[in-house]
């Protein structure tokens, strides 16, 4: 089977806590889910179908891969080693946040490693293109660029306003989602309320081109799929899901061969 020649880099998927945090958290399994990308691997991962897929089990709560080394609180409680939940909920508990050494640790461990493998990537593969996968919540939280409270739109789709990657390659490729999910073209967006995240412009366009993409978390965390209680989604339903990523990118891949 011939691979499609894509790159995915999934890196807010993971739900871990990292061993050398034990002690310090004070977040709730439940914030921390709300925190999360919640299910994306099951969304976006298509194994040996691309030619790679890399991805974290680390919840980004404690270590947020599409964050530069530089992003950190007090300036962005958001950022690479963050102090807050995009919910503005507490990660750590008063007076336990990690010190200089900790963080340096979780750096080493975790943050390095996943862009040592994306930068790898791009000297061993034969790649076309690179997609930075999301989930987005379906109204924005507090920590958001939109704006508390906005309803947000099936897909975003962004390439920094056409620099990591052609006007014409991205709007091909919300046709393709388009059709494959059998969505309104209307329904997705691009660079808006996402212009693309660190990995997307660090990467983008050197010389690969990247497209980071949310999917709108309505399209999964809802019922009748969805059991908020147990916080599970019903196993066919993201399969179905992620059989019609997987037809997105057949379908723009045999687009981009014309």
């Amino acid at each position: 089977m011939n691979k499609l020649p894509i790159l995915l880099s999934i890196p807010h998927g993971g739900t871990k806590k990292p061993n050398e945090l034990d002690g310090h958290l004070a977040i709730t399994n439940k914030d921390l889910f709300d925190d999360s990308d919640p299910f994306v691997v099951e969304l976006y991962d298509l194994g040996d179908k691309v030619q790679r897929v890399v991805k974290t089990d680390i919840a980004r709560a404690f270590v947020d891969l599409n964050r530069s080394l530089q992003d950190m609180p007090p300036d962005n409680s958001d950022g690479l080693i963050k102090s807050l939940t995009c919910y503005e909920k507490p990660i750590y508990i008063s007076g336990k946040e990690p010190d200089d050494s900790l963080r340096n640790m979780l750096i080493e461990l975790y943050y390095m490693p996943y862009h040592r493998t994306l930068q790898k990537s791009f000297s061993e593969l034969d790649l076309q293109l690179c997609l930075d996968c999301h989930s987005m919540a379906s109204v924005a939280p507090g920590i958001s660029p939109d704006g508390k409270d906005k309803k947000r739109p099936l897909f975003c789709l962004s390439n920094q306003d056409g620099n990591t990657c052609s006007d014409e390659m991205i709007e091909l490729l919300a046709d393709c989602i388009s059709k494959s999910y059998s969505i309104d073209r209307q329904e997705i967006s691009l660079n808006d309320p996402f212009h693309g995240g660190y990995i997307t412009k660090t990467y983008g366009n050197k010389p690969i081109p990247w497209i980071q993409v949310e999917m709108n978390r309505d399209l999964y965390l809802s019922e009748p799929w969805f059991d908020a209680e147990s916080l599970s989604v019903k196993p066919v339903h993201l399969q179905k899901l992620n059989k019609k990523f997987e037809e997105s990118l057949n379908l723009l891949i045999s687009k981009m061969m014309v």
